[in-house]
């Protein structure tokens, strides 16, 4: 008996040293906590309602928050204008997004979603390029007023269908998160518009310096244009449409140099509407 006591013993002995051993290197190994979750997107800065909660109206940023500006481009297809992109005409740009790149110039590009349809790729790569932020600028490109330069008029009832749609258009072909701006078609609007498209939670935005580069055929009119409007805070209204404002690129290459020189610094709406949120 003494015997098989002492052999339990040193038994127990044994193990108490092995698991003494096996613990000298720390408490036991515990499988590592799960990685934080990464924080969720901030939602884009927007206006609030205006006036009987109509869709607020954005014009140009803080006049007095730094020598900031904000270039923007329309890049206009029409619905019935298929047949028209079918026979040749060119509806897109690529040398002025190339050269924006080049430049590094930060831009906000509110497509329509004829468009996006139009030139997919285009869209997509705009869409995914951090530089770049997209936009609305309706499905249709039809307007949201009666008497708008002879654009074809969207019925109220289906102003907000419209927007809509071209949300969907960018959806579709790829473009990750377009901005809650929408630009109306020929910059056209009224309170019934306004109204329309409460329900859709956008920010309408308009601009205080006119590129005038639609039609133009002289680069350096549509430069002077810009250079002689832009103060702090501008918003500046350029077309992305080779067919209709063939010249824009040539002008963009004159107009950021300049402005740069003047310490203007390039930023998208977004930067601008955040900083008018930011005196709130």
């Amino acid at each position: 008996m003494i015997t098989l006591s002492r052999r339990v013993i040193a038994a127990c002995v044994l193990a108490a040293a092995l698991t003494a051993c096996g613990s000298s290197a720390g408490p036991a190994a515990r499988p590592p906590a799960p990685a934080p979750s990464p924080a969720a997107p901030s939602a884009p800065p927007t206006l609030a309602a205006g006036p009987a909660g109509l869709t607020p109206v954005f014009e140009h940023g803080p006049r007095d928050a730094g020598r900031t500006v904000a270039l923007t481009f329309d890049a206009d297809m029409t619905a019935d204008q298929g047949p028209r992109a079918a026979a040749g005409e060119r509806f897109d740009h690529p040398r002025l997004i190339g050269t924006l790149r080049t430049l590094k110039v930060p831009a906000t590009v509110f497509m329509t979603g004829r468009w996006a349809e139009e030139y997919p790729d285009q869209a997509r790569a705009i869409g995914r390029d951090p530089l770049f932020e997209v936009a609305n600028h309706s499905y249709s490109h039809y307007a949201f007023t009666g008497d708008c330069y002879g654009l074809p008029t969207v019925p109220g009832e289906r102003m907000r269908a419209d927007v809509e749609r071209a949300y969907q258009a960018f959806r579709t072909v790829g473009v990750p998160a377009p901005m809650p701006y929408l630009r109306f078609p020929g910059g056209c609007y009224d309170r019934q518009a306004l109204k329309a498209l409460t329900p859709a939670g956008v920010t309408a935005v308009q601009w205080d310096v006119v590129g005038g580069d639609a039609f133009a055929t002289d680069p350096d009119a549509v430069a002077r244009q810009v250079l002689d409007g832009v103060r702090p805070g501008s918003v500046v209204v350029l077309h992305c449409t080779r067919s209709a404002a063939p010249t824009t690129e040539e002008a963009v290459r004159k107009i950021v140099p300049e402005l740069r020189r003047q310490g203007y610094r390039f930023v998208k709406v977004s930067e601008l509407i955040g900083a008018v949120n930011g005196r709130g």
